[in-house]
């Protein structure tokens, strides 16, 4: 048996020591969970799930803290220093993690800001290391998916277009800001939608489901008739279903629907009578 360096592990209690518990690591021999980490009355034989990773002093060490992301795993991570050797994330345990100058692209990192990585372990030292060069990481066989599929996303990174995002864990996707009602930042962890795989194998996300493109639509008319009507609507989810049918040419229901949208977007306000074009 051997051990996954940076991923979970459940591991058997070879010995109990004054600082903690050593447990099988197979190959990798005995791991060191120190005590701060054991539960109350873990004993020899018992199995415990476990996160390895190498100490300050490059000491694979085991813990029973949950990292923000594992190895083989896309993350949106904070830079937490930078000296001559390259840039540390805090990826939630003691020791951050480091990003090699060569797998920071241009311009390099730089503290305080975030990125989106990928967490790998490095074949020629087994050391664990984070790359922000994300394109060589990502499945680039045909995408299993059909328009209309939910997946998990990660955002990582704002474009003049929209958001890229990571699908689940595999290939990366486009979120357009046209197409967006709601706030989203790199770092989102969210369900979504795949809207179109494009003939070079590119994907479209949306992080509505379908059919919610016609509310889009309908938002966008709603704003362009504020601005006609000088920013104000005698119309509201009271008004009758004929009223508003006359307006937008959509259901009472649909237009519920946009207007919500627009709400939480802060781009209208809601009155007792009616709607107004924010700011």
């Amino acid at each position: 048996m051997l051990a996954d360096i940076g991923k979970y592990n459940t591991l058997r209690i070879i010995k109990s020591v004054p600082f903690g518990v050593y447990l099988d690591g197979g190959e990798n021999g005995e791991i060191l969970l120190p005590r701060r980490y054991v539960p109350p009355q873990a004993s020899p034989g018992d199995r415990l799930e476990v996160f390895l990773y190498f100490d300050s002093d490059d000491r694979l060490i085991a813990t029973t803290e949950r990292p923000l992301a594992q190895v083989g795993e896309f993350a949106y991570l904070k830079v937490a220093a930078v000296n001559d050797v390259g840039a540390f994330l805090d990826w939630g345990l003691p020791k951050h993690l480091l990003v090699p100058f060569r797998e920071q692209g241009h311009p390099p990192l730089r503290l305080g800001r975030s990125y989106g990585v990928f967490i790998y372990l490095d074949a020629a030292s087994r050391r664990i290391a984070a790359s922000a060069r994300l394109t060589r990481f990502f499945d680039s066989g045909p995408a299993p998916y059909a328009s209309g599929d939910e997946v998990n996303l990660l955002v990582y990174e704002v474009t003049d277009l929209g958001w890229k995002a990571v699908i689940e864990n595999s290939r990366p996707g486009v979120i357009y800001r046209n197409e967006v009602f709601r706030d989203v930042e790199p770092g989102l962890r969210t369900r979504g939608y795949i809207h179109k795989v494009r003939e070079d194998g590119k994907i479209d996300l949306r992080l509505d489901p379908p059919g919610y493109g016609k509310v889009a639509v309908l938002a966008e008319a709603i704003i362009a008739k504020l601005k006609e009507s000088g920013g104000y609507l005698a119309v509201t989810d009271r008004s009758s279903p004929e009223e508003i049918g006359a307006l937008f040419g959509a259901s009472k229901k649909a237009y519920k629907m946009a207007v919500g949208a627009l709400y939480k977007r802060h781009r209208v306000t809601l009155e007792p009578d009616g709607i107004r074009l924010a700011g």
